[in-house]
């Protein structure tokens, strides 16, 4: 059985092809290099270098992630203009929210939902996907972060402004992170042995049930202990959360040089910047609640 990251974005089988296109026939999946042959004699698949396709590069990936990464970037800071306009006498944004913040918020995360749904299930769909995932994503991680910056609010020469430190401090740390799990992986100090990354898997798949079981048990106005909370466990429950989220780059390195490897094809570029993304922003919005609970208790 081929290895799955917890990154849902991250299936390893996406690089594996079937042993003949009999086998494709019959398993009806997009397969990488499957389209090569479209006679369908039976023959075994070939790689796309085989047949001088442009293959996955880590430089390529590298720079759709940057793109996408651009793409969010954008719509955040639109977003967060839009729900906290620049008050040119103040010298500063809005210190409430201006506008409703619902249809950035929600609209954002139903569509990145769709888009990243479709891009984990579909891989070779993601140079359409992906950037709509950034978009929405954007539109999300600007509304949050709005949200945030008003709600810890510092008070300056009498007047309440956004608290700007707390959101550059969670960019900062955020890619401060990703600089550094790179250079651990690239230096090989870091291992993706199996034994890891099945300890990452697991451990990412139980933050997913604690949310799912926080939200949950939300609906029936019951409180998750702890979770919530700006005491030392929860402070210390985040910090467990954003170490894990921070582990789950050295999966989505592993994937995407295993890719290149392969010779996978060059589309699937998209789908590692994706997935890199899903990262970055999981890893940001941890930081982001962990700063807010550190700040609830000065």
């Amino acid at each position: 059985m081929p290895f799955r990251t917890s990154n849902p974005a991250m299936r390893e089988d996406v690089f594996k092809p079937a042993q003949t296109w009999d086998d494709l026939k019959a398993q009806g999946r997009d397969i990488p290099g499957a389209e090569l042959d479209p006679s369908g004699a039976g023959e075994p698949p070939r790689s796309p270098a085989s047949v001088g396709a442009r293959t996955m590069t880590i430089g390529g990936t590298a720079s759709k992630t940057l793109f996408l990464l651009a793409l969010c970037v954008t719509t955040a800071c639109l977003t967060w203009g839009y729900l906290l306009p620049w008050d040119a006498k103040a010298g500063h944004h809005a210190s409430s929210i201006s506008h409703d913040p619902l249809p950035p918020l929600f609209g954002g995360m139903i569509v990145g939902l769709i888009a990243g749904l479709a891009t984990s299930f579909k891989p070779m769909w993601a140079p359409a996907t992906a950037p709509i995932y950034a978009l929405a994503e954007g539109c999300f991680v600007g509304g949050v972060s709005a949200w945030y910056a008003v709600k810890f609010g510092v008070t300056r020469d009498g007047s309440l402004t956004p608290n700007y430190a707390m959101i550059f401090q969670a960019l900062g740390l955020t890619f401060g992170v990703l600089g550094t799990m790179l250079a651990l992986y690239a230096g090989r100090i870091i291992r993706p042995t199996e034994k890891l990354k099945a300890g990452i898997v697991a451990a990412t798949g139980g933050v997913c049930l604690l949310y799912l079981a926080s939200m949950l048990l939300g609906f029936f106005g019951v409180r998750m202990p702890y979770l919530h909370e700006s005491g030392p466990i929860g402070i210390g429950l985040s910090a467990v959360v954003v170490v894990i989220a921070a582990f789950n780059f050295v999966l989505d390195f592993d994937f995407v040089e295993t890719g290149v490897r392969s010779g996978a094809p060059a589309r699937l570029e998209w789908y590692g910047g994706f997935a890199l993304l899903v990262t970055l922003v999981w890893l940001y919005l941890e930081i982001l609640r962990l700063l807010s609970k550190i700040q609830s208790r000065d």
